[in-house]
């Protein structure tokens, strides 16, 4: 038995436990380990995000035990103390370890550049502890400031400052400073007492991006009423103060917060293993091309902990979150072939595709490329691609179930606007009121199965007339001129040929119009477009358009394969089109009564959207029944938990489902 123990379950060991085991699936004789003092992975990048007070704390957390479901990883919870690299031995608070191949992962924690004060008398954020901690703070603060009434010590109570204008603290101060105008309204305090202060030694902030976007960064801080301090080194801090020197004189200034988020080096396990093996600068762990300790190869290092040079490059890899999803697929591939004795290692050859940063919510700046080939991305498309990233790794992590509550705490429920798309999509609306508008679609759909039972749906196929009749009446008026008559005859003679063109109600489709009707009138082309020669999109009119009503409006998507597969696979044969029939109006029954019983209500409000669709490419749809449309995406999601039967329902068969260790382990579930 090979074993494999990760010290950590950050990005990259994370993404290497599971990119291995995905690998070595079939290896009954391999046992992948990680070890981490917490249950759950912290999306580090998101910290801000929750100190700040713009999504839930739990959004930025990842169970363990849902990453790992159904995959041969053993996740262990404890804190590594030591590791004895001789006897391959690790030694944690609640047991031990023993390994053949190590991968150290266990991240970094911030330094204090030995200043005064700062494990005092400072936040951090570098975890979710810190992440909890201070967003209780900053909460608690504007709650003792509203009840302080000496004006001078409530200014100094609201007095921040962030120490480090690198990624983290830029991104915290931008937070921050969108969230003090909605604490402000809320404890009634005037925004002029708030002091907001990004203090750091560098020239700019965030200086791994070139000048264009810092300039960009600091007049977005400088609008959110963020003082830039730059060129600033913080010497000592106090309780009450925060002294630092500038142009050679040293400053002191009031302040009732600082937060330091000033750098980062290897945590304490990493630098332990660090001095046993070998150290370079921040603790890192100096490795080879196959990401192997340069002194022990059975020691792979991943992510934060690692120092690498790639060839042609002058400088280690950066402490990024880019730099730990590479390394662990390298690992991972090297850890495989080193393990099964298969298959040839390869070497790491990382390409970084730029950088980007938030400032609040709602803005951000990139830049970002391939190669030597890099751009500037304005603010919405920076945002974009931060949320596009993101859905990638959580993909990787955690399937969709991680993407669509992603989505809910970053878009759908946001609140204050705090997202780039604003509050456009949050939702704010109580779901009873959808109620009468799921019951009603409901009753529309039972009425228009039970409708086709009655016509003899069950009993002969009509779906020949059905779609003949509806495409005459669109020829019809499509081909006015010249064959106009012949076309409208042809409809007509459908129309008589069958009771189906006649009883096709508003709801399934714009079919036939009576005969009389049709001959009367060639009515009105409103627009036939010709989509790359893909799909057309026909709006006509059965009347005059000057005297038309919603009645005569109609409207279709003529695709071809759609018209191949109905004429040469359905309406080819009648025990198809029985068949087929028979869907429909079971379907339609079924649908109504789910929605106006509240049962299954997604499930069903989805298969009405489905239905529409297929009228609108076949028979097209009148416009006075679009609204069905509408109506089906309105109470597709949330509609049917408020006085409907899924209020019972689905909490029992979501606790069902997600037991299923299929469904565990394709994430197919919603959290």
């Amino acid at each position: 038995m090979k074993r494999v123990v990760i010290i950590g379950a950050g990005y990259a060991g994370i993404l290497t436990a599971k990119k291995l085991a995905k690998k070595i699936k079939k290896q009954g004789d391999v046992e992948i380990t990680i070890i981490d003092k917490n249950p759950f992975h912290t999306m580090l990048t998101e910290l801000h995000e929750v100190a700040a007070g713009r999504v839930d704390e739990d959004s930025i957390k990842i169970s363990l035990s849902k990453v790992f479901a159904g995959r041969k990883v053993n996740v262990a919870l404890d804190t590594v103390t030591d590791v004895d690299f001789e006897s391959k031995l690790i030694k944690g608070e609640e047991a031990s370890y023993e390994y053949d191949y190590l991968v150290m992962a266990a991240g970094s924690k911030p330094t204090t550049y030995g200043v005064p004060g700062v494990d005092e008398y400072t936040l951090k954020l570098w975890s979710y502890e810190d992440a909890i901690l201070l967003k209780d703070h900053i909460l608690n603060t504007f709650r003792r400031a509203a009840a302080e009434t000496n004006e001078k010590e409530r200014r100094r109570m609201l007095t921040f400052y962030v120490v480090g204008a690198g990624f983290t603290g830029v991104e915290m101060v931008g937070e921050l400073a969108e969230y003090v105008p909605i604490l402000c309204e809320k404890f009634e305090i005037d925004r002029k007492e708030v002091t907001m202060v990004n203090v750091d030694g560098l020239s700019r902030p965030v200086p791994n991006m070139p000048e264009k976007q810092s300039a960009k960064i600091a007049k977005r801080l400088d609008k959110m009423g963020v003082e830039l301090c730059m060129n600033a080194f913080v010497t000592r801090i106090t309780e009450n103060s925060i002294v630092f020197k500038r142009n050679d004189k040293e400053e002191e200034r009031s302040v009732g917060t600082v937060i330091w988020v000033a750098g980062i080096q290897s945590c304490t396990i990493a630098e332990t293993a660090a001095d046993a093996l070998e150290k370079q600068r921040g603790g890192r762990i100096p490795v080879d091309k196959y990401l192997r300790s340069t002194k022990d190869e059975s020691v792979y290092v991943v992510g934060d902990n690692m120092y690498y040079v790639p060839e042609g490059d002058t400088t280690s890899v950066p402490q990024m979150v880019e730099n730990g999803e590479q390394s662990a697929g390298a690992a991972a591939h090297n850890l495989a072939a080193a393990v099964t004795g298969q298959g040839e290692m390869e070497e790491y050859k990382p390409s970084f595709h730029g950088v980007m940063v938030c400032v609040g919510g709602r803005y951000g700046t990139a830049h970002v490329g391939f190669g030597k080939h890099f751009i500037g991305l304005p603010s919405f498309l920076a945002m974009f691609a931060k949320h596009f990233i993101n859905i990638i790794y959580f993909i990787q992590v955690l399937g969709w179930n991680k993407v669509f509550s992603y989505m809910k705490h970053e878009f759908f429920t946001v609140r204050n606007c705090r997202s780039f798309v604003g509050g456009h999509f949050s939702n704010r609306t109580p779901s009873f009121l959808l109620v009468p508008l799921r019951f009603w679609l409901g009753a529309v759909w039972l009425f228009e199965g039970i409708m086709k039972v009655v016509e003899g749906w069950f009993s002969k196929p009509m779906l020949e007339g059905f779609f003949g009749g509806a495409n005459g009446w669109y020829d019809s008026i499509l081909n006015a001129a010249g064959k106009a008559a012949d076309a409208v005859s042809s409809a007509t003679t459908a129309a008589a040929n069958t009771a189906a063109a006649d009883a096709v109600s508003a709801a399934t489709g714009a079919a036939a119009a009576g005969a009389a009707d049709a001959a009367a009138s060639v009515g009105h082309v409103i627009f036939n477009w010709n989509i790359l020669g893909l799909f057309k999109m026909i709006f006509v009119s059965g009347a005059d358009l000057a005297s038309s009503t919603l009645n005569d409006l109609a409207f279709k998507l003529d695709v071809p394969v759609i018209n191949w597969f109905v004429n040469k696979c359905i309406l080819s044969n009648d025990g198809v089109q029985m068949a087929m029939q028979i869907i429909i109006v079971v379907l339609e029954i079924l649908i109504g009564l789910a929605l106006m019983g509240g049962l299954f209500t997604s499930p069903a409000a989805a298969g009405s959207l489905v239905l529409q669709f297929m009228f609108v490419c076949t028979t097209g749809l009148y416009l006075n029944t679009f609204w069905m449309i509408f109506a089906g995406i309105a109470v597709l999601i949330g509609a049917g938990r408020s006085i409907g039967l899924d209020y019972y329902a689905m909490p029992a068969l979501k606790k069902w489902w997600r037991k299923l260790p299929l469904i565990r382990k394709l994430y197919l579930y919603n959290d």
